[in-house]
């Protein structure tokens, strides 16, 4: 058995740290044992550690290669097979120009069918956007901005319409419309390819043979925006697409009902939980809610039976953001509705060697000394791969931050 662990973080300075581990069984049953917190420890076998860095937007707009197509091309949000689907109100995809697609907004939102706060979000949401995809430099970039928008307005009016509901283990829709690759487009123009960089790709390659030999892993990370499963499989799809579009994202109830991010949501595998945390906030709904898990329980039991999965858990149960005065990152909690706060930059994924959970607990006096030595180990190693990964993108170092530790690369070039 081996592992890993993966810390994401997300883009231009909305990035933060904490534990994460990756536990692969030799048995398919793979169990992962212990409370999820990102400081509390996860008990399993042997795990690694992995970082995450990476820039604070949501989407990407900068001709790239249709890794499907074989070609060099502008690849839109709206390329995605939607002409496959059944007739209905497409009102968002005839727009030909920005006023266009504003006073559409308006219109929905005038004859009722957008909620008043979702048509303001979705104004401020293609503001946002459109200056982070400009800041790339991209000639197409008005062309890029204008059919992205008009694709996620289009798929997020047709839920308002008509709301979409997740079952506890939701696996990503590909067709008729692509949503997996409408969020992968999405994003990809707000990536600075030049300046993001993967740590240590051989393990990747190894976590890739573990699943073709019929084994589980886990990945224990932090969390930093809604497109940390995008980052993840952008700067993985060229060499290891598999991984990239295999990987399960346990998702709390935020990403599943906020309509300005259900239709990412879509495109993702997904095991849909409730978070304790919140379990009685609204008591009518607890013993939905525990049910709800109980189902959701028995798939990843399941999942974890049938083997070759693997699965992105953020044991903090929320995104990480910086403390105003200390500078420290940490798990908070957002409303329903946030702001989406957007820009152009690089970003970066990193994972660890194995790290072996009887060694370093060796000595532990009782389970919660053990726990704790554990997540602590984790956690040094996160933030080791976070400032390389920082020392790279922000530091200017690039390449040359590697360490006898971290060997970066640009495995998407």
């Amino acid at each position: 058995m081996s592992s890993f662990v993966v810390c994401h973080q997300a883009w231009n300075g909305m990035l933060g740290l904490s534990a994460s581990s990756f536990f692969s069984s030799s048995l398919p049953g793979a169990r992962v044992l212990g409370r999820s917190a990102s400081r509390e420890g996860v008990w399993g076998r042997r795990l690694c550690s992995c970082g995450i860095y990476g820039v604070r937007n949501w989407m990407a707009a900068e001709p790239v290669e249709d890794r499907r197509m074989g070609r060099r091309a502008a690849v839109l949000a709206s390329d995605t097979g939607e002409e496959a689907e059944l007739t209905r109100s497409r009102s968002f995809l005839s727009v030909r120009a920005e006023e266009d697609l504003l006073a559409c907004i308006r219109m929905e939102a005038e004859a009722g069918k957008l909620p008043s706060n979702v048509a303001s979000g979705l104004e401020e949401l293609y503001n946002n956007y459109r200056n982070a995809v400009l800041q790339s430099g991209d000639p197409k970039a008005s062309e890029i901005i204008l059919s992205n928008m008009s694709a996620a307005f289009d798929r997020i009016l047709l839920d308002v319409e008509d709301p979409f509901v997740f079952s506890p283990y939701h696996k990503a829709i590909r067709e008729p419309f692509d949503y997996y690759m409408f969020g992968q487009n999405y994003i990809r123009p707000l990536v600075d390819f030049s300046r993001s960089y993967v740590g240590n790709i051989s393990l990747f390659y190894d976590m890739e043979e573990i699943l073709r030999q019929g084994h589980n892993i886990v990945l224990m990370s932090n969390h930093q925006t809604e497109a940390d499963p995008a980052i993840i499989a952008l700067l993985l799809e060229r060499k290891l697409p598999h991984l990239a579009e295999k990987m399960i994202f346990v998702a709390g109830d935020r990403v599943l009902i906020d309509p300005l991010c259900k239709p990412f949501s879509m495109g993702r595998n997904l095991l849909c939980v409730y978070s304790k945390k919140h379990m009685f906030d609204d008591p009518e709904l607890a013993e939905m809610k525990r049910i709800a898990n109980t189902k959701s329980l028995k798939e990843l039991a399941m999942l974890l039976r049938t083997g070759s999965n693997i699965i992105w858990i953020a044991p903090s149960g929320g995104r990480d953001r910086p403390d105003p005065v200390t500078g420290d990152w940490y798990p908070v909690e957002k409303a329903i509705g946030e702001r989406r706060t957007i820009a152009y930059s690089g970003v970066g994924l990193s994972v660890a060697p194995e790290t072996s959970f009887s060694e370093i607990t060796d000595g532990c006096v009782n389970p919660e000394k053990a726990k704790d030595a554990f997540s602590q180990a984790l956690y040094d190693s996160v933030l080791e791969q976070y400032d390389t990964l920082k020392s790279a993108i922000y530091g200017h170092k690039g390449i040359n931050a590697s360490n006898s530790m971290i060997a970066l690369s640009q495995p998407f070039q």
